[in-house]
């Protein structure tokens, strides 16, 4: 496989925090889908986590070469996570096209995130 396309976001937790108090339910369904929710909640500090998944969408939708637009929406980016905690990106819709179009076969995701910003960094294999 060769390295098609880098993605690389970072977004301050206080932000995505003010988001979800301003628009709670409403800004969660239109970003993040029941899994990605799930996960967060039940987690000490979900706005942390949010964070770092609102950074791997960026992350990928670099990538792609779209942003959210020609067909890309936030959710057809889905960050996933296995039982041992490693993360990895489910495309879905617009973004799936796309990475097909661009001969992505793969994207691999790393996340950090502290109490104050999250990363994420993304590589499109093809």
């Amino acid at each position: 496989m060769k390295v098609i396309a880098l993605g690389l976001d970072l977004v301050e937790v206080s932000r995505i925090r003010d988001l979800l108090g301003r628009h709670g339910e409403r800004f969660k369904e239109r970003m993040f889908s029941a899994t990605e929710q799930d996960y967060c909640e039940s987690q000490a500090e979900p706005a942390m986590h949010y964070a770092a998944r609102f950074a791997a969408k960026e992350a990928v939708a670099k990538a792609l070469g779209t942003g959210f637009a020609e067909g890309v929406g936030w959710a057809d980016i889905e960050v996933l996570r296995a039982d041992n905690g490693q993360p990895s990106i489910a495309l879905h819709h617009g973004a799936a096209e796309r990475a097909r179009q661009l001969g992505i076969g793969q994207v691999l995701v790393t996340l950090t995130h502290t109490k104050d910003a999250a990363a994420a960094s993304v590589v499109a294999l093809g």
